[in-house]
């Protein structure tokens, strides 16, 4: 059953324009996204510092008293929406929750700048986090962001200490029930729009640095926490993600959040799980710290 705040929020979405509709402006929803991110309000973090992580854009946030280690944190928006500006505001509370400095990785996005360059992207900003930030590296990452933290954990083994996925977007097939079953708020068509922007190739459609699923080396994963939400069509492929885990012997934790929708962690005043998500989240990681 959707929660009532969920439900609001779901209706309240139900009038804007389809990602998939003809002439649909990448470019001013992505305006849009920035502009309602900057009215929200912005905790204190001790230091702030957009940073050149050889090449890549990064914006680094250090918490009061920070421990050693650094969370690479990779937003989502389908690969192709949101940014440094746009998750700033989670960026700073999952800084002050963790206690760990965080590094936001503004990678490439299509259609501009199709696969691999997002990974690739991850890669050079998280193998710069490893020489220059010190102490455990961790990859934190939701929807399209839990794809590419699941991809440079898998690209990189030993590199992270822990990731943690929410909601990771990794199923280009749509295959899984949940897409028939759970889509509140995040129709099927969207999600192939995202695929068909990302992928530079159909044959991309089948690498597993874009659809991990297919990763032959699931089980070199670091300790590995996926949350799922119950309203949410990537809530089976997640599932199926842990289960696959877990019979690897990779060390996993699974929750998934009765009554939410896809995106709920980001916006905590609209969503009360929100908070507890992201303590969850903080102590995951500090944790295997």
């Amino acid at each position: 059953m959707l929660y009532p705040e969920t439900l609001r929020a779901v209706e309240a979405a139900a009038g804007e324009t389809p990602v998939w509709a003809d002439g649909f402006d990448i470019a001013a929803s992505r305006a849009q996204a920035r502009e309602a991110a900057a009215a929200e309000p912005r905790e204190d973090v001790a230091e702030v510092a957009d940073v050149d992580a050889d090449g890549v854009p990064a914006r680094l946030y250090r918490p009061e008293r920070a421990a050693a280690g650094v969370v690479l944190h990779l937003h989502g928006g389908g690969f192709v929406f949101n940014d440094v500006d746009v998750h700033d505001p989670g960026a700073r509370r999952l800084a002050n929750r963790s206690g760990l400095s965080v590094l936001s990785v503004d990678y490439r996005r299509p259609p501009e700048h199709r696969f691999p360059a997002a990974p690739d992207d991850v890669s050079t900003a998280s193998a710069w986090a490893q020489r220059h930030l010190g102490g455990p590296l961790f990859a934190h990452g939701d929807s399209a962001g839990g794809n590419l933290a699941l991809v440079a954990a898998l690209r990189h083994p030993g590199r992270f200490a822990a990731i943690a996925l929410l909601y990771p977007f990794l199923d280009p097939t749509a295959g899984f029930e949940s897409y028939r079953t759970a889509a509140d708020g995040f129709d099927g068509r969207e999600a192939a729009w995202y695929w068909q922007q990302y992928a530079a190739s159909p044959a991309d459609l089948t690498h597993p640095d874009l659809a991990p699923l297919l990763s032959g080396r699931l089980g070199t994963l670091p300790p590995t926490l996926v949350v799922t939400c119950e309203h949410d069509p990537l809530r089976d492929e997640g599932e199926e993600l842990a289960r696959r885990l877990a019979v690897a012997g990779v060390e996993v934790t699974a929750t998934r959040y009765l009554g939410q929708v896809h995106g709920f962690w980001r916006h905590h005043a609209v969503f009360t799980a929100s908070e507890p998500l992201l303590r969850q989240v903080a102590g995951f990681l500090r944790q295997h710290d």
